[in-house]
């Protein structure tokens, strides 16, 4: 079968699609035919030898897709010709993949292959940051970092389905736009935003914030907190770790909470599959329908990868591998 495969680890010019051996799966994996493929920062990072995890090159980047269940072990929930979205982990930007059941999961019928490449990692990222880890309630505020991207645009949404009023942070108009079709209620400039975000609330700052960004406007957002608010850190697409001032917590009574997902599931495999099942309500009735970007072909993979890479998406970037 064909995959984008990292032979080097010196950026996305290092994908090449390459002829590989077809997954040989186990007694307990479902075996599934990829439609599409997500693109996420991590294979970005792959690409670079800078993730947690550094697999030895040649290996096939794709930690999300969507497809059709080809083969299915008894007792799995699943059969062949579910229409399926799933998390492997490895493998996704590849005809073929074999995923563990407790990350295969049903994809509802209104639901593309192209959008149900989008879901598995972010939906179920955000889901865990703003429900597990912020305590979203609603009618809260929320300000979403980077709201244009695959996390941001989830973040958005799914902080609307479940209430809130959300401020999208973007760089550009078509970033504005997307964030927008996210279901933002307002969009504010990164530069100045602390102020544009104190004009939208009156000066009470917002609930909760969510961050994939990091990097300058880390204290910023911890300015634009209000009373007992909590800053979400998700990630640093923005290159740098930035560090915070203790002291600085204590004024408001504001908090800055960890989001690993990966990290929390990895001690409770069950976990990831009780999102989905809270998740798909919102996924069947359309509250939740990932706003897609640019559409590559697996030929295009190292130019869909780069796009992520120079922060130029504008909405989810989907491999289409059928």
């Amino acid at each position: 079968m064909r995959a984008a495969q990292v032979t080097r680890l010196d950026g996305p010019g290092s994908i090449v699609i390459a002829e590989v051996d077809d997954p040989r799966p186990n007694d307990t994996e479902v075996l599934i035919d990829v439609h599409a493929a997500g693109v996420t920062f991590p294979d970005v990072l792959l690409t670079r030898g800078e993730y947690q995890i550094k697999p030895e090159p040649p290996f096939t980047l794709g930690c999300e897709v969507a497809g059709v269940v080809r083969r299915a072990p008894a007792g799995s929930g699943f059969g062949e010709g579910d229409r399926v979205a799933a998390f492997p982990g490895f493998g996704g930007f590849a005809e073929q993949v074999a995923v563990d059941p407790g990350f295969v999961f049903p994809l509802p019928e209104n639901l593309s292959f192209t959008a149900g490449a989008g879901l598995a990692m972010n939906y179920l990222t955000v889901h865990f940051a703003l429900v597990r880890r912020g305590g979203l309630r609603a009618g809260e505020s929320v300000l979403v970092h980077g709201a244009a991207g695959g996390v941001g645009t989830a973040a958005v949404q799914l902080a609307r389905a479940l209430g809130a009023r959300v401020i999208a942070v973007v760089s550009t108009e078509a970033k504005a736009e997307a964030a927008r079709r996210a279901g933002a209620h307002h969009t504010v400039p990164a530069d100045g935003f602390r102020a544009a975000v104190a004009d939208l609330t009156g000066g009470r700052g917002v609930d909760v914030v969510v961050d994939p960004v990091g990097g300058e406007r880390f204290t910023d957002s911890l300015r634009s907190l209000a009373v007992e608010g909590r800053l979400l850190v998700i990630g640093f697409t923005g290159g740098e770790i930035p560090t915070v001032k203790v002291n600085r917590l204590l004024l408001n009574n504001i908090s800055v909470v960890g989001v690993g997902w990966g990290a929390y599931w990895m001690a409770r495999p069950e976990y990831p599959r009780e999102q989905w099942d809270e998740l798909l309500p919102l996924l069947a009735d359309g509250s939740l329908d990932p706003v897609l970007g640019s559409i590559h072909d697996l030929d295009s993979a190292s130019a869909a990868v780069l796009e992520l890479a120079e922060r130029a998406a504008a909405g989810k970037v989907v491999l289409q591998i059928r």
